[in-house]
């Protein structure tokens, strides 16, 4: 083993605290929610990895990363580093701070010094959750991110989580939750052009990936 890939199998290795978490999650998932996946084939083990899915519920970051054999960072408002309980569990977790949008240079620099180490990271395009369930369209800035790194993109759909915590509930019920990762997504030409574009088509190419996302992850379907 080489020490590059030694120090890549560190950053995917899930920690005590993740691992228990994520038992514990699957367990409620399998009985309360029926959960099943499909794709996690996909994902590749080691290395740099953006997972960009819908956003329907708050069960969404810790259900899909549950059901991962490596370690996903995903963001947390910074706020919430502040609560006692929460904050201890999510910097176990090493979420990533940002900002209530999730945007900001800090927060892209937060996310992108993750991935130059060889992390994946867990985003959504849409910004927030989805109000009624469906797929809405995704903001720009998702297609900064995959310009400015070089991790290939999986696109991910979550099914069912809606109806289980849409945003409109307060306490979650039992429904029937599936999800399916796409295959990856690498944008070479895009990137390429990205390179020498100037700015007014440098934001094109931002919407144009966003947009290419959110197709991707619409396309997927439960079985």
């Amino acid at each position: 083993m080489t020490a590059e890939e030694a120090a890549l199998r560190a950053v995917a290795k899930r920690p005590g605290v993740y691992r228990v978490s994520a038992f514990f999650a699957r367990q409620l998932a399998r009985v309360y929610f029926r959960l099943g996946t499909r794709g996690s084939e996909n994902i590749p083990a080691l290395g740099p990895v953006i997972l960009a899915s819908n956003h329907v519920s708050f069960l969404d970051p810790p259900l899909i990363g549950a059901f991962l054999p490596r370690k996903i960072h995903f963001l947390a408002r910074k706020t919430l580093f502040d609560s006692p309980l929460l904050g201890w569990l999510i910097r176990q977790l090493q979420a990533v701070p940002v900002d209530r949008d999730g945007g900001g240079g800090a927060g892209l620099k937060a996310i992108l010094d993750r991935l130059d180490g060889g992390a994946g990271i867990l985003l959504f395009p849409e910004g927030t959750r989805s109000p009624d369930g469906e797929v809405k369209t995704a903001r720009a800035g998702i297609g900064m991110t995959v310009i400015k790194s070089s991790a290939p993109v999986i696109p991910v759909r979550i099914f069912g989580a809606f109806e289980a915590w849409g945003r409109h509930q307060k306490f979650p019920r039992p429904h029937r939750i599936r999800i399916v990762f796409g295959r990856p997504l690498h944008f070479e030409k895009l990137r390429a052009e990205a390179e020498t574009c100037d700015k007014a088509r440098l934001k094109e190419i931002y919407q144009e990936i966003a947009d290419q996302l959110m197709d991707a992850i619409r396309g997927l379907k439960q079985d």
